[in-house]
């Protein structure tokens, strides 16, 4: 633990947003790997960089490349990935930025921990469950996991080896079976626009490819 530390402050949330002319939050996505989080998520930013709104995606498999690289998939890593992350969304959700947060996040305590760092702040957390059956993403499985999972080389995979504890209350869910990327984009849009966090210009989403 870090001795010898004192806060130092600066610039208070509502001075930014008079400079920025925007509010910050973060939008949590939680869902199985190639529930198709990441392609909403990914086409989300897309939406608000279009319309004008500052925001950025941090995305589950990106951030293990860095901030994360020395994280495993053991219960107790996965716990640290996300607190790692909850608190990066934070900062940027402090920025007045639109943080989205792309990961499987598969325990229910862990995301109450992102929630209530949050709601601390005094930051709008919005949970987006993006929700398929493990079959459909079995059939999806862009990258393979799954049949490496099935096959045992992977152990501890969401979904297979390892639970995955569904939100009891999200802000958004998404059934993403038979839904466009353009439809799930506006679910999310519509809650943002709700709480009064962006007020776009009515463009539609941008069209987008994949299912990830």
């Amino acid at each position: 633990m870090a001795t010898n530390i004192t806060w130092h402050a600066g610039l208070t949330r509502e001075e930014r947003a008079s400079y920025t002319g925007q509010k910050g939050a973060t939008i949590w996505f939680t869902g199985l790997s190639a529930s198709g989080k990441s392609t909403i998520a990914t086409a989300l930013e897309q939406h608000l960089l279009h319309n004008g709104v500052t925001a950025y995606r941090l995305d589950g498999d990106n951030i293990r490349f860095g901030l994360n690289r020395d994280l495993g998939f053991s219960p107790s890593d996965r716990t640290e990935n996300i607190r790692r992350i909850s608190e990066v969304s934070l900062l940027f959700a402090d920025s007045t930025a639109i943080s989205i947060t792309s990961f499987i996040s598969p325990y229910l305590s862990d995301r109450a921990t992102a929630r209530s760092l949050h709601d601390a702040a005094g930051i709008p957390f919005i949970e987006v469950f993006v929700d398929v059956p493990v079959e459909v993403a079995e059939e999806r499985d862009p990258k393979g996991l799954y049949k490496k999972a099935r096959e045992g080389v992977i152990k501890e995979f969401t979904g297979i080896s390892a639970p995955y504890e569904r939100p009891e209350n999200p802000e958004v869910e998404i059934w993403n079976v038979g839904v466009s990327v353009e439809e799930a984009v506006q679910r999310v849009v519509e809650e943002l626009e709700k709480r009064g966090i962006v007020v776009l210009k009515g463009r539609p989403a941008a069209k987008v490819d994949g299912q990830a």
